[in-house]
């Protein structure tokens, strides 16, 4: 094996042991260099910059076949590994408090430098929702950011779609190892980043989706970004961490905001309150980046559309509000509402109601 190469395999050996977090990883590189020569110290030199449980959990461990296995792994196209050494490290993510000392990364490394703005939101998303991800992030990438997400349904597989669709791209930050995709019925979205942005992991493969590693996954979303976009979240979502997160790393915050009446506003509304920039618009966020942009998309106005919609508004409704409100009999709103489900500018809701999100 090369010395390079020799090099890499410490930093993954060493990257291994239980418990080792990244400051402690990069106090002992501090203390002795790279990760060969932390691998070489005595106990006496190790115990001075570590706790003595760590100091043993170093000299005792045997080299993993996880090392070989991830050493394989990067030997396949657009495959790389990235340390805390490389040129190619994100520099963004040097500014935050515990940046990982590796990342997998799947697809093009340069995006991961590129300016990028996170966009996150609920799992559950209401279809305007999903809707207001998917445009906000084809715009924004249209005009040049890099879309930043976590996978997951909703908000965030729409970002990606969206991110996609524009003339940037997009990263996925995941929860689990860069070989593991989470949840399963995104295997087709992750291959297509993977083919045309960047899946992003700083866990060893095969790391199945714990919950522990979400939370901290969501500090390297924050963290790759110049700001992070709440589409919609509940006031116990996670996004409110990753939000928390971007605040504390001086990144820029942004939120949309919602009917007073949808749970999943709330989380928006409570951000709002406590200074995030409430948006309408992609170009609201890219004025604030200072970027000036074309003509974006705004989400708004919508054309000449039926009656049904302007009595529909933004709330969601079922179809006797909608009847008194348009004076149109049922058989009327029926076959509108069919029309327009068809056209895609409303989208059926749980308990026979309806929601514009055109």
């Amino acid at each position: 094996m090369s010395d390079a190469g020799e090099e890499l395999a410490a930093w993954i050996d060493l990257s291994l042991v239980p418990g080792l977090g990244s400051q402690a990883f990069r106090s002992l590189l501090s203390a002795f260099g790279l990760p060969t020569q932390v691998l070489a110290a005595t106990r006496s030199q190790l115990g001075r910059v570590v706790s003595q449980a760590l100091v043993e959990l170093i000299l005792d461990r045997s080299r993993s076949p996880f090392v070989e296995k991830a050493l394989q792994w990067a030997t396949q196209s657009r495959h790389s590994i990235l340390t805390l050494a490389d040129s190619q490290y994100p520099k963004q993510l040097l500014e935050i408090p515990d940046p990982p000392a590796i990342l997998y990364v799947s697809g093009e490394t340069g995006f991961l430098s590129s300016p990028g703005l996170a966009i996150v939101g609920s799992r559950n998303a209401t279809p305007q929702g999903v809707e207001n991800a998917r445009r906000f992030a084809r715009a924004l990438s249209d005009a040049g950011l890099t879309i930043i997400s976590g996978l997951a349904l909703g908000v965030d597989s729409a970002a990606h779609a969206g991110g996609l669709e524009g003339r940037g791209s997009t990263i996925a930050v995941l929860g689990t190892g860069i070989d593991i995709v989470y949840p399963r019925g995104n295997d087709s979205l992750a291959n297509e980043i993977s083919l045309r942005g960047a899946l992003v992991s700083e866990f060893p493969l095969d790391t199945p989706p714990k919950a522990s590693n979400f939370p901290r996954r969501n500090r390297l979303i924050s963290g790759l970004a110049r700001g992070c976009l709440v589409v919609e979240a509940a006031i116990d979502s996670g996004s409110l961490i990753t939000a928390r997160l971007a605040a504390e790393q001086g990144r820029d915050v942004f939120s949309i905001p919602g009917s007073i009446h949808s749970p999943l506003a709330k989380g928006c509304h409570a951000l709002i309150k406590q200074g995030a920039k409430l948006v309408e618009s992609a170009q609201d966020v890219l004025e604030e980046f200072g970027l000036k942009g074309k003509s974006l998309d705004k989400t708004a106005p919508y054309g000449e559309d039926h009656l049904l919609l302007e009595k529909m508004g933004f709330d969601s409704c079922d179809i006797d509000s909608l009847i008194a409100r348009s004076g149109l009999t049922a058989e009327v709103v029926s076959a509108m509402l069919l029309e327009l489900e068809l056209d895609g500018k409303i989208a059926p809701l749980p308990g026979g109601l309806y929601q514009r999100i055109r």
